[in-house]
């Protein structure tokens, strides 16, 4: 499907034309070989240029002076600061049929392109493909792809959002990683950053000042969603990607942080345009929110149908209530769950820990609403992912700073809870590299950055110093490469033939109940032992825990059980063991 949109050049068979909107611009021209006048129509500046293929690079005049790649760039071979290139989208699809899958089936692995794979590629990632398929994850989040400044960044900082980066591969090499994981039954979201743009090579305000409104964000001006050309910039974004790249769902970074968001508010626009463009081309598509807000009103309540609304949110409660019980942390946001098995109850069996409660991290404020009227596929839950890693000062993961028997009990409750799962890439082996910040800027940018993070973690660099990895050193960077070999040792085998076998028994067992199940009963966590009941349709999925270092007696349980996971529970628990069974017909 080829789609002529407002932002961004398009083809056809005579030529390409070209738009931009710059209300603050006097003139401008398209610098091709030969310079373009381009025509003024109202805020907007316009170009056709016939005979033109694709592949030619361009680049923008503002007002005689400045030089600018395309906002709505495709593609950016050299770059932030380089031409654009023109690219056709016409792409030979091997799964033209595929419509996606239901939600329910959703197991999420999350995924940094640049360092999944030591030659960090799309190309070099398709090859790990069939990995996924044989532990049973069954949807890849991509972190955010748009172009960003220098040879690598976590790509927060991306400045041309309808851009792959270049550095990950051409617009062709991403379409065929997703093409490959649609043929092995694997769904592929992306990571989209609505609420700011990246520090570098951001030309917007100088075209369009009203593109940013007075309010701040912690990384700049607030994108003004109020502004009709800004919302629609947003809006043919989503459909950019999810139309020419056929990615199954979208995850919106930080959304609390829009604080324009307009009237109605983009999100709700936003997920509107998407859900009619599911319709329309009749695939299953989802999105998904990170909202520190815990705002469950836009959250929906309707599996069939979610037109402004959201699939699902990304439940840091869950995480943090995890980190408390098992590192014992306490410092920063982790004060709010210092009771740690209440919080924990209360994110298994209503989704949110807080929901309108004062938060002390918050100086007292409250949080959150109430969220038990909402399923367990409402919240998407984890006990790693990349920035509860990788904002730590040294970016360790959980699995270095917790017992392994206590870390194997997380995990495991994890992938049977019947929320939809995230593994953080590596996470089913039990990887042992960090993930830490790191970018590639230069210069002022550079030393802001490092002073930024120093001020952040004032206290950390005092204990720690120099063990501190520099955000800017390239081997910050190489460390965060995964170590597929590592998969070869016994312990790390082992741990990875314990996912796949709890996500056989998810697959076979939970996933056939989950469109029907609603919150949970009977959930306790006393003196260690965690247990816990979800019904749907006349049956129960039953969880049982052991989340201390010693025995514990057994809690009574029904008589008519299905074990599906651990066996029948002995009288006294052992250290950290976990049961899952069913109950009913």
């Amino acid at each position: 499907m080829m789609t002529r949109f407002g932002f961004g050049p398009w083809i056809d068979e005579h030529g390409a034309g070209f738009r931009l909107w710059a209300p603050a611009a006097e003139s401008v021209r398209l610098l091709l070989e030969k310079p373009v006048p381009m025509t003024r129509r109202a805020e907007w500046f316009e170009a056709y240029v016939g005979k033109l293929s694709p592949g030619a690079r361009y680049r923008f005049e503002i007002d005689g002076d400045l030089e600018i790649p395309d906002p709505a760039s495709h593609f950016q071979p050299d770059d932030v600061a380089g031409p654009s290139e023109l690219v056709d989208h016409r792409f030979r699809w091997q799964c033209d049929d595929w419509k996606g899958r239901p939600w329910e089936e959703v197991v999420f692995s999350e995924v940094h392109i640049g360092t999944f794979t030591r030659e960090g590629t799309f190309a070099a990632a398709a090859r790990k493909l069939d990995h996924f398929r044989e532990t049973g994850i069954t949807a890849i989040e991509l972190m955010p792809l748009s172009e960003f400044p220098g040879r690598w960044n976590w790509g927060y900082d991306g400045v041309l959002p309808f851009a792959p980066d270049s550095s990950y591969g051409r617009p062709n090499d991403l379409k065929a990683l997703i093409d490959a994981a649609h043929a092995r039954g694997l769904m592929v979201f992306l990571d989209v950053v609505f609420n700011h743009f990246g520090p570098q090579g951001n030309y917007l305000g100088r075209i369009a000042p009203n593109f940013f409104s007075d309010a701040q964000t912690p990384w700049g001006g607030a994108i003004d969603y109020r502004v009709r050309e800004v919302r629609q910039f947003a809006i043919q974004n989503a459909i950019h990607w999810l139309n020419h790249y056929r990615f199954d769902g979208l995850r919106l970074d930080a959304v609390h942080a829009i604080v324009t968001p307009g009237e109605p508010s983009i999100l709700h626009e936003l997920s509107a345009a998407v859900t009619a463009f599911a319709s329309k081309v009749g695939r299953r598509i989802h999105l998904v929110l990170e909202n520190d807000n815990n705002e469950s009103s836009l959250l929906s309540r309707n599996d069939e149908s979610h037109s402004g609304l959201y699939r699902a949110q990304w439940n840091d409660d869950y995480h943090h209530s995890w980190h408390v019980l098992l590192t014992g942390e306490e410092s920063g946001y982790y004060r709010d769950y210092v009771d740690a098995p209440r919080h924990i109850v209360r994110t298994l069996a209503e989704g949110f820990a807080y929901q309108g409660e004062a938060s002390p991290h918050r100086s007292g404020g409250s949080r959150g609403e109430p969220s038990q009227g909402l399923a367990p596929s409402a919240f998407v839950n984890f006990i790693q992912n990349h920035d509860q890693i990788g904002n730590r000062p040294k970016g360790e993961r959980l699995s270095v700073l917790t017992q392994r028997p206590a870390f194997l009990a997380a995990l495991s409750i994890l992938l049977l809870q019947p929320s939809p799962p995230l593994l953080f890439m590596g996470d089913e082996w039990g990887a042992a590299e960090p993930f830490p910040f790191f970018c590639d800027f230069s210069g002022e940018l550079a030393d802001a950055v490092r002073n930024g993070r120093k001020e952040e973690f004032r206290e950390a660099y005092a204990q720690y110093g120099a063990e501190i990895p520099d955000p800017l050193a390239a081997q910050t960077r190489e460390s965060a490469i995964l170590n597929w070999t590592a998969i070869d040792v016994p312990e790390h085998r082992a741990l990875l033939d314990l996912v796949r076998g709890i996500l056989n028994v998810r697959r076979h067992h939970i996933v056939p109940l989950l469109a029907t199940m609603r919150r949970a009963e009977n959930v306790s966590l006393d003196s260690g032992v965690l247990s816990a009941e979800w019904r749907s349709n006349g049956q129960s999925l039953l969880l049982l825990a052991n989340l201390s270092a010693e025995p514990k007696i057994r809690p009574p349980q029904p008589q008519r059980l299905q074990a599906i996971w651990g066996g029948d529970p002995p009288a006294r628990l052992p250290a950290w063991s976990v049961y899952a069974a069913l109950t009913g017909p």
